[in-house]
């Protein structure tokens, strides 16, 4: 099993940047790919972005790609989400997710969530 940890929200004005942290616990967090969904009340988790256990391969939403990026660091059981250039319609709780499955873009992909942190972007 794996516990995750979401940690670096909070309110940022349009334009600036935050960075996303997600502590894993459990070993063999190379062998787990990492997802970030974000959640707007009263709409569905939306895949944001993904990368595989060895960092191989990532995936991105198209609304984010140019502005996020994904990166992980195993020897600390860490994934990590920078986001730049944000615009109020990137507000919502951001939830990490991690599987020992291939990487996949959908909530039916993960099987263990963190229990999100909230970014707030003002115009």
């Amino acid at each position: 099993q794996v516990h995750l940890v979401e940690s670096g929200g909070g309110l940022v004005q349009a334009g600036g940047s935050l960075r996303l942290s997600c502590a894993a616990s459990g070993r063999a967090f190379s062998s787990y790919s990492t997802g970030w969904f974000r959640q707007v009340p009263g709409k569905e988790r939306q895949f944001v972005i993904g990368i595989s256990g060895r960092g191989g391969r990532i995936y991105y939403a198209d609304s984010v790609k140019g502005r996020f990026t994904i990166s992980r660091d195993n020897a600390k059981n860490t994934v990590y989400l920078q986001m730049n250039s944000l615009k109020p319609e990137d507000t919502a709780v951001y939830y990490c997710a991690a599987d020992d499955r291939i990487i996949g873009i959908t909530r039916l992909d993960y099987n263990y969530w963190g229990q999100g942190t909230q970014v707030t972007v003002s115009s």
